[in-house]
């Protein structure tokens, strides 16, 4: 289904095209609020199941674990499996797995259904650029589509903060449960709107499944040992045996992928400088980020005494910068100014200042004088690098490699989101180690700096000409 381009604004086609609009936006924004709900709600959980903070940690990170572990994989089964199909069963799935989550009466249920949600929005979140970019003719309609579907990604977070404090105030089982008549409701639009897509070509469907399960297990080994490292040790034998079949994984995941005939990462694609640096430093960024927020929200429950509500509203500083720099266009036209590279430069110093600031403010640090100033600091960092980062990426990507680039991106933002947060929940979780979980966030966040340094005093590599035949058998662009 495309629009039709001289569509009169009260045509068939124009509002069809705004109700996929309506169902695509409204899904990615419930993909961006997964992770705000669960933070705030984070005390509350803890005390309704018995979760010790260590097991907080993978409430979030769960979710994370799951979008990074199958982010390789996505593009391929849509490709294979056709947009429409797997866009709608992904959705249901969400549904389904948000009214389990809320029904949990344990934690690893609890956590089982997010790391389903991370993996159905995996299938979504991506599949969403792609099916605007075909529904919508290129020029102002698809401008203004992905310009909606962006804002209601980098608002999501923000809106997710306080509807998780709302409905926290009611029950923390609310917050798992509102996504569930939400994306029945876009489920069922969607049965209608989604436009349909077939197969792949080919007789035999190649998905790497290999190559998916080392990828997807090697993280999950290496969370799992991040998890037992504070409490049980770093020479404690299944912490060592995690950490050597992590290793071990991750060896067999790139032999793999060398020898495959259609490999999820062409080993070559990590050779673009300006995509690697990207992706380390957007890992660095969200990585510490969700660890900062894990340790700031119990700070400003247990210790400040806010409420949920409250404690929603006292974090809005952080994500409220990039959600107006979104809007306003502010963020594309500072990169048409400076650079992506110098803009990176600029903003990298602004996390870990503010993460290193509320380390020194203390054990018990007050919102107006030591959060809120790292807060501040840390929005000031997103709404200056994230667009840049993003660009940057894709900087001398050629048109076929476009969707691997964009996965291997994504899947080191919420690889890094989900080891970075169970392992500031463990150094917690293992008794007075908040003040070296608040160094290894700010240690995440310097490290970003370092490489967005490197990449703007670097020498800019030339951009790759496009081949001239084809690779055998490239995936579809997502957008």
């Amino acid at each position: 289904m495309t629009t039709d381009r001289a569509a009169a604004p009260g045509s068939t086609a124009t509002v069809v095209g705004r109700g996929l609009l309506f169902v695509l936006s409204g899904n990615m924004l419930l993909d961006a609020l997964e992770v705000s709900v669960a933070v705030v709600a984070l005390p509350s959980i803890g005390a309704g199941l018995g979760l010790s903070p260590t097991a907080l940690g993978w409430v979030v990170g769960g979710f994370a674990l799951g979008f990074g572990g199958l982010l390789l994989l996505s593009g391929r089964l849509v490709a294979e499996l056709g947009r429409r199909r797997v866009y709608l069963a992904a959705l249901l799935l969400f549904a389904v797995a948000s009214l389990l989550g809320s029904l949990a009466p344990s934690g690893p249920l609890l956590i089982a259904s997010r790391i389903v949600k991370g993996a159905c929005a995996a299938l979504t979140a991506p599949t969403g650029l792609a099916i605007i970019a075909d529904a919508f003719p290129a020029g102002p309609a698809r401008d203004r589509a992905v310009s909606v579907y962006s804002l209601f990604g980098a608002g999501g977070f923000s809106a997710g903060l306080l509807l998780s404090g709302l409905l926290t105030e009611a029950g923390w089982r609310l917050t798992f449960l509102f996504p569930a008549p939400v994306a029945l409701v876009l489920f069922l639009a969607g049965l209608r709107l989604v436009p349909g897509t077939g197969p792949g070509a080919g007789t035999a469907r190649a998905y790497d499944l290999p190559g998916a399960v080392t990828s997807a297990g090697a993280l999950l080994a290496l969370a799992w040992a991040l998890t037992r490292g504070p409490g049980a040790g770093w020479t404690d034998p299944v912490t060592l045996f995690l950490l050597l079949l992590a290793g071990a994984l991750g060896a067999v995941f790139a032999r793999v992928e060398r020898s495959a005939p259609r490999p999820l990462l062409r080993p070559g694609l990590l050779a673009n400088r300006p995509l690697r640096w990207s992706a380390l430093g957007a890992a660095a960024l969200n990585g510490s980020y969700l660890g900062f927020l894990f340790v700031v929200t119990f700070d400003l429950q247990q210790d400040g005494g806010l409420s949920p509500l409250g404690t929603g509203a006292a974090l809005l500083p952080a994500s409220l910068p990039l959600a107006v720099a979104v809007a306003s266009g502010l963020s594309r036209r500072l990169v048409g100014r400076f650079g992506p590279a110098r803009l990176i430069a600029l903003g990298a110093w602004a996390p870990p200042a503010g993460y290193l600031w509320y380390l020194t403010a203390g054990p018990h640090p007050s919102y107006p004088s030591a959060a809120l100033p790292a807060l501040l600091l840390v929005g000031l960092g997103f709404a200056l690098q994230f667009a840049a980062l993003n660009t940057q990426a894709m900087a001398g990507v050629r048109d076929t490699d476009r969707g691997p680039a964009g996965a291997v991106y994504q899947t080191s933002v919420q690889a890094a989101g989900a080891l970075t947060v169970v392992a500031v929940a463990a150094l917690l979780g293992a008794g007075g180690g908040r003040r070296t979980a608040l160094a290894l966030v700010a240690s995440v966040a310097a490290g970003g700096l370092a490489v967005a340094l490197t990449a703007a005093t670097g020498r800019r590599p030339k951009t790759p000409t496009a081949p001239k035949t084809p690779t055998a058998g490239p995936d579809r662009p997502r957008g």
